[in-house]
C-alpha cells in the first residue's frame, strides 16, 4: 500500500471492524441494495468506460459496474485489507476479469492524472480527514468531463424509522466506533457544494433518494445483525450483561412495526452527489 494519510482509518478498516464487514458483506450490501439503481442511474456508465470505485469495500459496487463497463476497467480503491481479500475472491469467483482491487488511501493514492471517465462510490467517501485533498486528488484522477458520482447518507432525525425502531440502543450509544467516525461529514447539502467545489469541480447536484433498507429476515435476525454492527458493538463493550440483554429484547420489540413479507424494512435516506471535472 502506497502513503496513508488517515491512519486512524487504516487502522480501524484493517481491525475487527473491517473483518466484521468482510464476514457479512451480504448483509451490509442487503442494507442498502435498494439504492444502488439510483446511484447507477447518474453514473450513467458506458460499456467502454473506465471507472474508478473509492472506498469499494467488499467490491459489490465495483463489480456491477465492472459488469456496465463491460468493454471498459474498472479499479476499487480501499484502505480495508480484509475487505479487498473478500472482494478479489468474489470477483474471481463471478469470473469478471475487468477490475482489479488497489489497497490504498483514495486522499493521497497515486492516480493516472485523466485516467478514468467515471469516480463512483457507495458510502466510502465520508471518512478522509482532510476532504477538499481527497476530492481533489480523485478529480485529477478524472479526465476533463469526467464525472464524479458518490452517495452518503442524509442527517439523521430523532423521528426518523430507524430511530423509533432503535430507540432502546439509544442511551447506550456512547460515540462512534473507530470506522465510524467521519461518517457524519457530508450530510450537509451546503457542506457537499463547499467541499466539491473548493476541490476543483464544476457542476455539483445533490439530490435526495428514499428507499426501504433491509435490517434481516424478521425482527430477531435484525436485531442480532443490528447489535453486532461496528458502532453497536463498540458501545455495547463493557456493559453490563444484563443491560445488554435488555436492550436486545426492547430493540427486538422495536423492530417487530417493521417487519413485512419480504423481512424487516427500516425507510432510510441518502444523497446522491454528482459532479463533474471541468
Amino acid at each position: 500500500m502506497q502513503a496513508i494519510a488517515n491512519t486512524q482509518q487504516a487502522e480501524a478498516w484493517n481491525g475487527w471492524e473491517g473483518v466484521h464487514w468482510a464476514q457479512n458483506r451480504a448483509r451490509y450490501d442487503a442494507t442498502v441494495a435498494a439504492f444502488n439503481d439510483d446511484l447507477f442511474r447518474a453514473a450513467a456508465i458506458d460499456e467502454g468506460d473506465r471507472v474508478l470505485d473509492i472506498g469499494c469495500g467488499t467490491g459489490h459496487i465495483t463489480l456491477l459496474a465492472a459488469r456496465q463497463a463491460s468493454r471498459g476497467q474498472v479499479v476499487g480503491v480501499d484502505i480495508s485489507a480484509p475487505m479487498l481479500e473478500r472482494a478479489r475472491a468474489d470477483a474471481a469467483e463471478q469470473g469478471i476479469t475487468n477490475v482489479r482491487f488497489e489497497q490504498g488511501d483514495a486522499q493521497v493514492h497515486h492516480f493516472p492524472d485523466g485516467g478514468f471517465d467515471v469516480a463512483i462510490s457507495r458510502g466510502g467517501v465520508m471518512f478522509f480527514d482532510d476532504l477538499v485533498a481527497a476530492f481533489a486528488n480523485v478529480r485529477r484522477g478524472l479526465r476533463p468531463g469526467g464525472r464524479l458520482v458518490f452517495m452518503g447518507p442524509q442527517g439523521g432525525s430523532p423521528d426518523s424509522e430507524y430511530a423509533r425502531a432503535t430507540g432502546a440502543l439509544k442511551p447506550l450509544m456512547r460515540g462512534p466506533s473507530p470506522a465510524a467516525r467521519g461518517m457524519g461529514s457530508l450530510v450537509d447539502p451546503a457542506r457537499i457544494h463547499e467541499v466539491l467545489g473548493e476541490a476543483g469541480f464544476a457542476d455539483v447536484g445533490v439530490v435526495p433518494v428514499e428507499a426501504p433498507m433491509d435490517y434481516g429476515r424478521d425482527a430477531a435476525d435484525a436485531a442480532e445483525f443490528i447489535l453486532g454492527q461496528g458502532p453497536v458493538r463498540f458501545n455495547l463493550e463493557g456493559v453490563d450483561r444484563a443491560v445488554v440483554e435488555r436492550a436486545r429484547e426492547e430493540l427486538r420489540a422495536g423492530l417487530v412495526a417493521y417487519e413485512t413479507s419480504e423481512g424487516v424494512r427500516i425507510s432510510g435516506a441518502v444523497w446522491v452527489v454528482s459532479a463533474t471535472r471541468p
